[in-house]
């Protein structure tokens, strides 16, 4: 099923930030958002994820769907990288975790403690979690942060065979990660500054 989002308005801190936001996400297909910091691009993808509700609007097509990867890795930093990815696969009701170890080249670290690795080594492990989910939507915001050149590329490779796999990908990025996807810039959806309401006139 496509992810689709019509008419979609986002707050933060209670002041819409975007507005009027459509776009569908078909199977097997990558967007790319787009616009400067402070837009919105987190706020929406929370949104999007079921994290926080939309001032208005709609999201369809993802009950039980949704893996989302935000700026937390989400390890816990006393199991090993093997016991955090079982511990994932198990809550997902996912299969073994060969394949995510493979992906991001965990193996050598497979009986390290997550609180031991690096932030990139911990980054990569975070995103890794997203190959056991067996979720068909992935959901990224910022997701190279603490990466390096070969992590990247390691990243996009996992994202282009989920997209061969039929699944597809909703990713805010500063960065050109070489995938084949539309790019979808958020400026022409930022909210209009909301006007002084005549509540707050009447104490002048």
């Amino acid at each position: 099923m496509d992810l689709t989002v019509t008419d979609l308005t986002v707050t933060r801190g209670g002041i819409p930030v975007l507005d009027g936001v459509i776009f569908t996400l078909p199977a097997g297909r990558a967007i790319i958002l787009r616009g400067p910091n402070g837009i919105g691009k987190t706020t929406l993808l929370r949104a999007v994820a079921g994290l926080q509700p939309p001032l208005a609007g709609r999201v369809a097509g993802v009950e039980d769907t949704i893996a989302y990867a935000g700026h937390s890795d989400g390890i816990k930093p006393t199991l090993t990288v093997t016991e955090n990815l079982a511990f994932w696969a198990s809550v997902f009701g996912a299969g073994g975790i060969d394949a995510a170890l493979s992906a991001y080249a965990l193996e050598p670290l497979a009986h390290r403690p997550a609180g031991a690795l690096s932030a990139g080594q911990k980054r990569r492990l975070g995103l890794s979690r997203l190959v056991v989910t067996g979720r068909p939507v992935w959901v990224l915001d910022e997701p190279t942060v603490s990466l390096d050149r070969d992590a990247v590329g390691m990243f996009a490779d996992a994202v282009r065979a989920h997209l061969r796999q039929g699944g597809s990908a909703l990713i805010a990025t500063h960065i050109d990660l070489g995938l084949e996807g539309e790019v979808l810039d958020l400026t022409p959806f930022r909210a209009r500054p909301q006007p002084v309401g005549s509540d707050e006139e009447s104490f002048f």
